[in-house]
């Protein structure tokens, strides 16, 4: 069946947008391709028609989970064979996704890339008629892009295990120097680079200079409709202010990393179902969540590049109806964004002596913890040894890129348990009602629990057993005092991995590329986003896409800049033809022009300018004022 045909049966599109058949046709010709498509451009459509016509599995990696179970789920709906494979899965989950694989009834497997940093995992991959393979949100494998994840460089092992396949990349957002780098890290050579342009025509790109950005928030938010996101950069003001928001009568709710699963998930549906309409987020949020009604997106705090901007940015108007990304800017964010460069790229000093500390923190010998994966408490590391949290990250990463460890802050584990007792002995346990309930839900979902630690879903043995998330946790732990069962609850510490045994600080390299280089590429990047909040004489979208390497953009029309410079030159029109009929109206009426008479002439936005003008020559002694009227000064000469 055509690409065309596809579109029709599985999207009910009669035709595709712009670059959308030109990567397809570039897959199916076998070539590597890298494809630019703006936010909301239709990526996904790129890689699930190739998918649907070539004959094997398409392997998709994306970082996300919660954007793979929406794919899956929209795949699966409209008759498409898909699975996924990630850590937040259940065994069973796992297990059942395999077999729909080996009887033939997947034809695309969206899989996280820290997955591919497992032997089994490429084991089984390898076995598999594996046709082709997407890597999504691409610049996360470029230490050169803002948003540059390790795990991402997993990536060369599946292009090892396929070497003769075709490999996709896309992203929304990345300079030219970042495609390059892009292609390089996945092997490819001399691949089609097919972009659209960055534009997005109906998102009104808009910066306030203000100095009280909450009244500025409340006059942005009271003056538009529809749902909303308002960016800042801590958890803490995540809630203060959607509490300031939602006092003064507009429904808020606050997002960010740190908070539990089930919470997130249940903001988030309030806030897509249009119970909440303003989420206050950090950039947790957003990325994988399909709302296409977004009306506007406000930075109250200033992004620290134009790449982070524009994917966060992009996130309203996605249905392609008119929308609006503010920032709000002071004075003293000019001089915050720079100082944000200091803070991620501490010392090279402070970087080896976080390197000696978080060894001493895990007691980790010399020449010890080759390969071994540790939980790192980084809340009780930076009370252990005083540390500021920005600029121990910063290093963290740093470390990671020059390989002397692995930081993962991300991590999550998931609640294990192991019952201890003889089954037979399961039947003499005197328990309360919600417990025996917890425990014959557990027995009922889970098999091997006798044999090894299981990963189980504490929501979901709740809805089993009819009781709280909560019910289950406490009657985990009274099982587990009993001596019943091993309990372990779900962790989001961070952990730490040495790749390489621990070492003496000054063995430690820390290259240029990984730290001079980024460096000056965090300048750069910070220069252009003031540019674009501070900077004068062009248009603001015409800036950012001349960033993203498109060659003479047009301007918008439409951002800040644009409208006050129409403005501007209207007001200019507008005074050039009150100028001129004054000029014969004083020629015509040398009886002099009355106030009354200024009226008559002009309608109220002309009035001003009119009386302006003739105060003007007035002042130049052109004319006198007498009893409200102008007259001609004949005796000037």
């Amino acid at each position: 069946m055509e690409a065309i045909e596809l579109l029709r049966k599985y999207w009910g599109y009669d035709s595709f947008r712009e670059c959308q058949a030109e990567i397809i046709d570039s897959v199916l010709e076998g070539h590597d391709t890298i494809g630019l498509l703006p936010t909301g451009g239709g990526k996904s459509v790129t890689f699930q028609i190739p998918a649907l016509m070539l004959d094997g599995i398409t392997i998709v990696v994306t970082p996300l989970i919660s954007l793979m179970k929406d794919q899956v789920d929209n795949l699966r709906a409209r008759g498409i064979g898909a699975a996924c494979i990630h850590s937040g899965m259940t065994r069973a989950e796992r297990r059942l996704s395999l077999d729909r694989i080996r009887l033939g009834r997947v034809k695309l497997l969206y899989i996280s890339p820290e997955k591919l940093a497992m032997k089994d995992f490429i084991a089984d991959l390898s076995q598999w008629n594996v046709c082709f393979i997407v890597v999504d949100e691409a610049h996360c494998i470029s230490q050169w892009g803002y948003d540059f994840r390790p795990s991402y460089l997993n990536l060369s092992k599946l292009r090892n295990v396929f070497p003769d396949i075709p490999v996709l990349a896309l992203t929304a957002s990345a300079t030219p120097e970042v495609v390059a780098d892009i292609a390089d890290k996945l092997g490819m050579e001399n691949p089609a680079v097919l972009s659209r342009s960055f534009s997005r025509s109906n998102i009104s790109y808009i910066v306030r200079h203000t100095e009280e950005k909450d009244v500025q928030l409340l006059r942005i938010l009271s003056r538009t409709t529809g749902s909303g996101i308002v960016y800042v950069r801590s958890r803490k003001r995540t809630a203060q202010l959607a509490a300031f928001i939602s006092e003064h009568g507009i429904s808020a709710d606050f997002y960010h990393a740190g908070l539990e699963a089930h919470d997130k998930t249940e903001k988030q549906d309030r806030w897509k179902d249009d119970t909440t309409r303003i989420m206050v987020a950090t950039n947790a949020f957003g990325m994988g969540i399909d709302k296409p009604d977004v009306r506007i997106v406000v930075h109250y705090d200033l992004p620290s590049s134009l790449e982070e901007y524009y994917q966060e940015a992009g996130r309203s108007g996605r249905d392609g109806k008119e929308s609006y990304a503010v920032v709000l800017a002071s004075q003293a964010d000019k001089g915050l964004l720079k100082r944000r460069i200091s803070e991620n790229f501490p010392g090279r000093e402070y970087i080896l002596n976080i390197y000696e500390r978080v060894g001493n923190f895990l007691n980790v010998g010399i020449g010890e913890g080759y390969d071994k994966v540790y939980e790192f408490n980084l809340t009780g590391f930076l009370a252990t040894f005083r540390l500021k949290p920005i600029p121990t990250l910063a290093a963290l990463h740093t470390l990671t890129r020059a390989g002397a460890l692995e930081f993962d802050e991300n991590f999550n584990s998931r609640s294990r348990i192991n019952l201890l007792v003889d089954k037979r002995d399961l039947y003499d346990l005197r328990l309360d009602d919600t417990t025996d309930n917890v425990l014959q839900a557990v027995l009922r979902s889970y098999t091997g629990l006798f044999a090894d630690y299981i990963p189980i879903d504490e929501v979901r043995i709740g809805m089993m057993a009819k009781c709280t998330p909560q019910q289950v946790y406490d009657a985990m732990l009274l099982l587990s005092r009993m001596k019943v069962l091993s309990y372990i609850p779900r962790s989001n510490q961070p952990f730490i991995y040495y790749p390489t045994s621990r070492d003496l600080p000054k063995h430690v390299v820390i290259t240029k590329s990984v730290y001079e280089d980024l460096l000056e590429r965090a300048v750069k990047r910070m220069e252009a986003m003031r540019d674009y909040i501070y900077g004068d004489g062009a248009c603001r979208v015409s800036r950012m896409l001349a960033y993203f390497g498109e060659k003479n953009p047009a301007v918008c029309g439409k951002c800040d800049y644009c409208r006050e410079k129409s403005r501007a030159g209207h007001a200019e029109q507008i005074n050039a033809d009150v100028e001129k009929r004054l000029v014969k109206a004083i020629n015509d009426h040398p009886e002099g022009l009355s106030i009354d008479m200024l009226r008559d002439m002009f309608v109220p936005r002309q009035l001003s300018a009119a009386i302006a003008f003739l105060r003007q020559m007035t002042d130049d002694g052109e004319l006198r004022l007498a009893n409200n009227t102008f007259y001609p000064n004949f005796s000037k000469d």
